[in-house]
């Protein structure tokens, strides 16, 4: 073995920096959820993928969801008008009960005239076409401004207006407000995102001059959800707020329409698995499995399973990536029971999508 070269170890940048574990751990192998499971989120439209098909061989996506035991996918790409008809015909239509497409509202509309009647009509529209809920994401609050250049918030009485009356309809809201806590702090060497920052700088949100902060867009998420009781809720990425399970699970104390899902949120919530597991024993009937996984591998479904109903310890949360993108940290397993992993898997989903 060489001599150590310890100055050049001594300023080795973070980023040439790539450490192996040496613990000697069991990895459990869970090739199918324990039960059928309903994927609440997920991408198969052309909305995140510049005008092309996330999922290019349905066919072969189906063969992936059979193989690893996903009865359903929710599919939160459908848009509006001609691109939602799309997605359903592609979908929906072609595989009835494999599929149910959610759709959005085109917010910037309140920068014009009569902007919220729009909105009403087109979530009219969308609901007759066949859409199954409504996404709305996080430009909601950071990048949609209305006729007077104001930034509409998510209980902006408007917004608040519109998806009251989504829940009339009978359509779950999927909502994404703000991002994760680190994407709104200073990018400097306290910020545990930085490795993802610097590779994603539109994700920094820290401009106070530009953006509210993370704590005032979750008071509004808030607000939004008690202002309207009557319409059901899923907070995307296990509430919007990963980091403050404390914060997410008082909304789901003061909320009964309040869910949440733990789409793309693995790296987070398996850092802190007791505490996860807290609110998941408490709440059972207001946790769902999401994965956010796109475009969709066969082995991210494999890991989701293992950080459920394992028990596994500091396991990597994105095998083979030389830098995990979402913290240089592992996770573990939270090792749920049986009448847990049947009510995240599939009974929650099911009765908020009205199966």
């Amino acid at each position: 073995m060489p001599q150590p070269d310890w100055s050049r170890m001594a300023t080795l940048p973070l980023t040439a920096w790539h450490p192996r574990s040496q613990l000697s751990l069991p990895a459990t192998p869970v090739p199918r959820s324990a039960v059928p499971a309903i994927d609440i989120h997920n991408h198969l439209g052309r909305w995140l993928s510049d005008g092309e098909w996330m999922i290019d061989d349905v066919d072969a996506l189906l063969r992936v969801m059979d193989e690893r035991n996903i009865q359903a996918m929710v599919n939160l790409d459908g848009m509006w008008d001609d691109e939602l008809r799309a997605n359903l015909d592609r979908y929906d239509r072609a595989h009835p009960g494999r599929f149910l497409t959610f759709c959005q509202l085109d917010w910037e509309q309140l920068a014009e005239g009569a902007g919220e009647e729009r909105l009403l009509a087109s979530l009219e529209e969308s609901a007759a076409q066949g859409a199954r809920g409504v996404k709305v994401w996080k430009n909601l609050g950071l990048r949609v401004h209305d006729e007077q250049g104001r930034l509409v918030m998510p209980d902006d009485p408007r917004v608040v207006r519109v998806l009251g009356r989504a829940g009339e309809l009978g359509l779950p809201v999927l909502i994404h407000t703000a991002d994760p806590k680190a994407f709104f702090e200073p990018v400097d060497e306290k910020n545990e995102r930085l490795d993802e920052l610097l590779v994603e700088r539109d994700w920094w949100f820290g401009d106070t001059d530009r953006f509210p902060t993370f704590e005032t867009l979750l008071a509004a998420l808030r607000a939004l959800v008690l202002a309207t009781p009557g319409t059901t809720y899923i907070g995307a990425h296990a509430g919007c707020a990963a980091e403050d399970l404390d914060l997410v699970e008082a909304l789901i104390a003061d909320a009964p329409n309040f869910t949440i899902d733990i789409a793309g949120r693995v790296a987070e919530l398996g850092r802190q698995p007791r505490r996860f597991r807290r609110l998941i024993e408490a709440w059972p009937d207001r946790v769902l499995f999401g994965t956010d996984i796109y475009p969709i591998t066969s082995e991210q479904f494999e890991l989701h399973f293992r950080f459920l109903e394992s028990t596994d310890e500091a396991f990597e949360y994105a095998p083979g990536e030389a830098v995990p993108p979402q913290g240089r940290w592992t996770v573990s397993g939270l090792g749920l029971d049986a009448p847990e992993l049947a009510a995240i898997y599939h009974d929650n989903a099911a009765r908020v999508l009205g199966l």
